[in-house]
Order: structure tokens, then sequence, then C-alpha cells
């Protein structure tokens, strides 16, 4: 898994992992990994999730508004 930059310095994210179709993320203080895949989080979703991986901002507040429980 890749480290989560967080620009921000407050994200729960601590690292993702891209596929092409789905996104895995750990959250910090977690040893459980989330899936949020095309199938049930949906393309829109995966693709802005992965967008957000990549800059490392955004994507603790993205998941917890938009696909909290969206995962596998």
């Amino acid at each position: 898994m890749e480290r989560y930059r967080n620009s921000g310095g407050d994200s729960g994210v601590s690292s993702y992992e891209i596929g092409s179709d789905y996104i895995i993320v750990k959250f910090s203080g977690s040893v459980r990994t989330y899936r949020y895949s095309y199938r049930k989080a949906g393309q829109h979703h995966v693709e802005t999730m992965k967008r957000l991986a990549r800059s490392g901002s955004g994507m603790n507040s993205y998941i917890n508004r938009y696909v909290k429980n969206l995962y596998d």
C-alpha cells in the first residue's frame, strides 16, 4: 500500500492501494482495510477517490460525505 500524503495534516486516511476498478483504503489506527469498487461505490466515486489519494488531500472528507458505508 502507498502512504497517503495527508497534506492537510489531519486526515484519518493512512494509506491506499489503487486498482483498475477499485481503491483500498486504510484508516489511521485501524488494522482493517476498506475496498471501494465500481460495483458498490460506483465508478464516479472510485475515480474521484483515486484522484484525491494521489493528490494527498481531501480523501477522508470525501469518504465520510459520499461513500462511507459503500465499501465491499
